[in-house]
Protein backbone atom coordinates (compact mmCIF):
# COMPACT_ATOMS: atom_id res chain seq x y z
CA UNK A 1 0.00 0.00 0.00
CA UNK A 2 1.23 3.50 -0.85
CA UNK A 3 2.45 5.77 1.94
CA UNK A 4 -0.47 7.83 3.34
CA UNK A 5 1.43 11.10 3.04
CA UNK A 6 2.24 10.39 -0.62
CA UNK A 7 -1.43 9.64 -1.34
CA UNK A 8 -2.47 12.84 0.43
CA UNK A 9 0.05 14.92 -1.53
CA UNK A 10 -0.84 13.34 -4.88
CA UNK A 11 -4.51 14.17 -4.23
CA UNK A 12 -3.54 17.69 -3.14
CA UNK A 13 -1.71 18.27 -6.44
CA UNK A 14 -4.74 17.19 -8.47
CA UNK A 15 -7.12 19.40 -6.50
CA UNK A 16 -4.79 22.42 -6.56
CA UNK A 17 -4.55 22.13 -10.35
CA UNK A 18 -8.32 21.87 -10.65
CA UNK A 19 -8.53 18.47 -12.36
CA UNK A 20 -11.19 15.81 -11.85
CA UNK A 21 -9.92 12.28 -11.21
CA UNK A 22 -10.73 11.33 -14.81
CA UNK A 23 -9.11 14.44 -16.34
CA UNK A 24 -5.98 14.03 -14.23
CA UNK A 25 -5.72 10.38 -15.25
CA UNK A 26 -5.82 11.36 -18.93
CA UNK A 27 -3.22 14.06 -18.33
CA UNK A 28 -0.87 11.53 -16.68
CA UNK A 29 -1.51 8.69 -19.15
CA UNK A 30 -3.45 6.54 -16.66
CA UNK A 31 -6.43 4.48 -17.80
CA UNK A 32 -9.81 5.32 -16.21
CA UNK A 33 -9.32 7.59 -13.14
CA UNK A 34 -6.87 8.33 -10.32
CA UNK A 35 -9.38 7.06 -7.74
CA UNK A 36 -7.48 3.82 -6.96
CA UNK A 37 -4.25 5.77 -6.38
CA UNK A 38 -6.05 8.21 -4.09
CA UNK A 39 -7.59 5.33 -2.13
CA UNK A 40 -4.19 3.68 -1.77
CA UNK A 41 -5.14 0.63 -3.80
CA UNK A 42 -2.69 1.28 -6.63
CA UNK A 43 0.95 2.23 -6.15
CA UNK A 44 2.22 5.49 -7.61
CA UNK A 45 4.40 4.32 -10.49
CA UNK A 46 7.70 5.85 -11.52
CA UNK A 47 6.12 6.86 -14.83
CA UNK A 48 3.48 8.94 -13.03
CA UNK A 49 6.10 10.58 -10.81
CA UNK A 50 8.05 11.51 -13.94
CA UNK A 51 4.93 12.99 -15.56
CA UNK A 52 4.19 15.04 -12.43
CA UNK A 53 7.73 16.41 -12.54
CA UNK A 54 7.76 17.01 -16.30
CA UNK A 55 4.31 18.58 -16.65
CA UNK A 56 3.86 20.36 -13.32
CA UNK A 57 7.38 20.61 -11.80
CA UNK A 58 6.29 18.56 -8.77
CA UNK A 59 9.30 17.70 -6.63
CA UNK A 60 9.47 13.87 -6.26
CA UNK A 61 11.18 14.25 -2.86
CA UNK A 62 8.23 16.34 -1.61
CA UNK A 63 5.79 13.79 -2.98
CA UNK A 64 7.38 11.05 -0.85
CA UNK A 65 7.79 13.20 2.26
CA UNK A 66 11.53 13.91 2.03
CA UNK A 67 11.32 17.63 1.19
CA UNK A 68 9.23 20.68 2.06
CA UNK A 69 9.66 22.16 -1.42
CA UNK A 70 6.60 21.19 -3.42
CA UNK A 71 7.86 22.50 -6.77
CA UNK A 72 11.15 22.43 -8.62
CA UNK A 73 11.96 25.63 -10.55
CA UNK A 74 8.54 27.05 -9.73
CA UNK A 75 9.34 30.30 -11.51
CA UNK A 76 11.41 28.78 -14.27
CA UNK A 77 9.16 29.69 -17.17
CA UNK A 78 10.55 32.61 -19.15
CA UNK A 79 8.41 35.74 -19.46
CA UNK A 80 11.05 37.94 -21.11
CA UNK A 81 10.29 39.43 -24.57
CA UNK A 82 10.59 36.88 -27.36
CA UNK A 83 11.59 39.60 -29.87
CA UNK A 84 13.33 42.91 -29.15
CA UNK A 85 13.08 45.54 -31.88
CA UNK A 86 15.77 48.13 -32.61
CA UNK A 87 16.04 51.33 -34.62
CA UNK A 88 18.59 52.17 -37.33
CA UNK A 89 21.16 52.98 -34.63
CA UNK A 90 20.71 49.55 -33.02
CA UNK A 91 19.00 51.06 -29.96
CA UNK A 92 15.91 49.40 -28.54
CA UNK A 93 12.77 51.13 -29.73
CA UNK A 94 9.19 50.91 -28.56
CA UNK A 95 6.75 48.96 -30.72
CA UNK A 96 3.14 50.09 -30.42
CA UNK A 97 0.59 47.26 -30.27
CA UNK A 98 -2.92 48.55 -30.91
CA UNK A 99 -6.08 46.62 -30.02
CA UNK A 100 -6.34 45.05 -33.48
CA UNK A 101 -2.68 43.95 -33.50
CA UNK A 102 -3.03 42.56 -29.95
CA UNK A 103 -5.43 39.92 -31.29
CA UNK A 104 -2.57 38.42 -33.33
CA UNK A 105 0.25 39.15 -30.89
CA UNK A 106 0.29 35.79 -29.01
CA UNK A 107 0.44 33.78 -32.25
CA UNK A 108 3.16 35.98 -33.82
CA UNK A 109 5.16 36.56 -30.66
CA UNK A 110 8.39 35.10 -32.11
CA UNK A 111 7.93 36.29 -35.72
CA UNK A 112 10.38 39.17 -36.23
CA UNK A 113 8.81 40.11 -39.57
CA UNK A 114 5.39 40.57 -37.92
CA UNK A 115 6.73 43.31 -35.64
CA UNK A 116 7.98 45.30 -38.64
CA UNK A 117 4.42 46.12 -39.69
CA UNK A 118 3.76 47.85 -36.37
CA UNK A 119 4.64 51.52 -35.71
CA UNK A 120 7.76 51.90 -33.56
CA UNK A 121 8.94 54.87 -31.57
CA UNK A 122 12.24 55.95 -30.04
CA UNK A 123 11.83 57.70 -26.68
CA UNK A 124 14.80 60.00 -25.96
CA UNK A 125 14.54 59.76 -22.17
CA UNK A 126 17.35 58.07 -20.17
CA UNK A 127 14.89 56.12 -18.01
CA UNK A 128 13.72 54.28 -21.11
CA UNK A 129 17.23 53.28 -22.18
CA UNK A 130 17.99 50.63 -19.56
CA UNK A 131 15.17 48.21 -20.38
CA UNK A 132 12.85 47.05 -23.16
CA UNK A 133 9.54 48.87 -23.40
CA UNK A 134 6.42 48.28 -25.46
CA UNK A 135 3.21 50.25 -25.93
CA UNK A 136 -0.18 48.52 -25.69
CA UNK A 137 -3.64 49.91 -26.33
CA UNK A 138 -6.29 49.27 -23.70
CA UNK A 139 -9.34 47.30 -24.77
CA UNK A 140 -12.35 46.68 -22.56
CA UNK A 141 -13.31 48.15 -19.19
CA UNK A 142 -11.79 45.66 -16.72
CA UNK A 143 -9.22 48.20 -15.43
CA UNK A 144 -11.60 51.11 -14.88
CA UNK A 145 -11.32 53.66 -13.35
CA UNK A 146 -7.52 53.75 -13.86
CA UNK A 147 -7.40 52.73 -17.52
CA UNK A 148 -10.05 53.50 -20.12
CA UNK A 149 -10.69 51.74 -23.45
CA UNK A 150 -8.61 53.29 -26.22
CA UNK A 151 -5.90 54.64 -23.90
CA UNK A 152 -2.31 53.41 -24.20
CA UNK A 153 0.09 52.10 -21.59
CA UNK A 154 3.86 52.10 -21.89
CA UNK A 155 5.21 49.00 -20.20
CA UNK A 156 8.66 47.67 -19.24
CA UNK A 157 9.65 44.06 -19.86
CA UNK A 158 9.74 41.83 -16.77
CA UNK A 159 12.44 39.17 -16.59
CA UNK A 160 10.91 36.82 -14.05
CA UNK A 161 7.71 36.18 -12.10
CA UNK A 162 9.88 36.63 -9.02
CA UNK A 163 9.91 40.36 -9.86
CA UNK A 164 6.14 40.75 -9.50
CA UNK A 165 4.87 43.69 -7.45
CA UNK A 166 1.31 43.31 -6.15
CA UNK A 167 0.78 47.07 -6.36
CA UNK A 168 1.65 47.39 -10.06
CA UNK A 169 -0.36 46.73 -13.22
CA UNK A 170 0.92 44.39 -15.92
CA UNK A 171 0.33 43.57 -19.55
CA UNK A 172 -0.02 39.78 -19.49
CA UNK A 173 0.56 37.99 -22.80
CA UNK A 174 -1.04 34.54 -22.71
CA UNK A 175 -1.12 31.97 -25.52
CA UNK A 176 -4.50 33.25 -26.70
CA UNK A 177 -4.93 36.79 -25.33
CA UNK A 178 -3.28 40.03 -24.22
CA UNK A 179 -4.65 41.30 -20.89
CA UNK A 180 -3.92 44.17 -18.53
CA UNK A 181 -4.23 43.09 -14.88
CA UNK A 182 -2.74 43.23 -11.43
CA UNK A 183 -1.06 39.92 -10.51
CA UNK A 184 -0.49 38.09 -7.25
CA UNK A 185 1.65 34.99 -6.84
CA UNK A 186 -0.14 32.28 -4.90
CA UNK A 187 1.99 30.78 -2.11
CA UNK A 188 3.42 27.31 -2.76
CA UNK A 189 1.60 27.06 -6.07
CA UNK A 190 2.24 27.04 -9.81
CA UNK A 191 -0.67 29.44 -10.25
CA UNK A 192 -1.02 33.22 -10.18
CA UNK A 193 -4.09 35.36 -9.53
CA UNK A 194 -5.17 37.89 -12.19
CA UNK A 195 -7.02 40.85 -10.71
CA UNK A 196 -9.16 43.50 -12.45
CA UNK A 197 -9.62 46.96 -10.94
CA UNK A 198 -13.24 47.02 -12.10
CA UNK A 199 -15.00 45.10 -9.33
CA UNK A 200 -17.62 43.58 -11.63
CA UNK A 201 -14.84 41.28 -12.91
CA UNK A 202 -13.83 38.74 -10.22
CA UNK A 203 -10.18 37.65 -9.85
CA UNK A 204 -9.26 34.33 -11.42
CA UNK A 205 -6.36 31.90 -11.33
CA UNK A 206 -4.17 30.74 -14.20
CA UNK A 207 -1.10 28.53 -14.35
CA UNK A 208 2.04 30.67 -14.39
CA UNK A 209 3.32 28.65 -17.37
CA UNK A 210 0.48 30.09 -19.49
CA UNK A 211 2.21 33.49 -19.45
CA UNK A 212 4.40 34.06 -22.52
CA UNK A 213 5.48 37.61 -21.75
CA UNK A 214 5.00 40.05 -18.90
CA UNK A 215 5.26 43.85 -19.08
CA UNK A 216 4.99 46.16 -16.08
CA UNK A 217 2.94 49.27 -16.79
CA UNK A 218 5.01 52.40 -16.13
CA UNK A 219 2.96 55.17 -17.77
CA UNK A 220 -0.28 55.74 -19.61
CA UNK A 221 -1.09 58.15 -22.41
CA UNK A 222 -4.53 59.33 -23.52
CA UNK A 223 -4.56 60.34 -27.18
CA UNK A 224 -7.08 62.60 -28.85
CA UNK A 225 -9.14 61.65 -31.88
CA UNK A 226 -6.32 63.07 -34.05
CA UNK A 227 -4.27 59.95 -33.29
CA UNK A 228 -6.35 57.67 -35.48
CA UNK A 229 -3.50 57.35 -38.02
CA UNK A 230 0.00 56.08 -37.41
CA UNK A 231 1.42 59.53 -38.19
CA UNK A 232 -0.95 61.20 -35.75
CA UNK A 233 -0.17 58.62 -33.09
CA UNK A 234 3.59 59.12 -33.36
CA UNK A 235 3.17 62.90 -33.35
CA UNK A 236 1.18 62.78 -30.14
CA UNK A 237 3.75 60.46 -28.59
CA UNK A 238 6.41 63.04 -29.29
CA UNK A 239 4.23 65.76 -27.77
CA UNK A 240 3.82 63.66 -24.62
CA UNK A 241 7.53 63.54 -23.75
CA UNK A 242 7.41 66.29 -21.13
CA UNK A 243 4.40 64.73 -19.47
CA UNK A 244 6.19 61.38 -19.36
CA UNK A 245 9.26 62.95 -17.80
CA UNK A 246 7.07 64.40 -15.05
CA UNK A 247 5.40 61.02 -14.49
CA UNK A 248 8.77 59.33 -14.14
CA UNK A 249 10.06 61.94 -11.71
CA UNK A 250 6.99 61.61 -9.49
CA UNK A 251 6.81 57.78 -9.55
Amino acid sequence: MENELTIKRFTEVRRDLGYTQSDFARKLGISNTTADIERGRTKLSGKIVVELLKQFKINPLWLFGDSNNKYLNSSGNSVIPKVVTVDSSENDNMVLVNAKAAAGYPQNIQDTSWYKQLPAFDIPIPEFRNASYRGFQIEGDSMLPNLHPGEWVLARAVESLDDLNANKMYVVVLHDAVLVKKIEKLPNSLKVLLISLNEIYPPYEILAEEIQELWQVSSKITFSVDATTEKGLLKQLQESMEELKNQLKSS
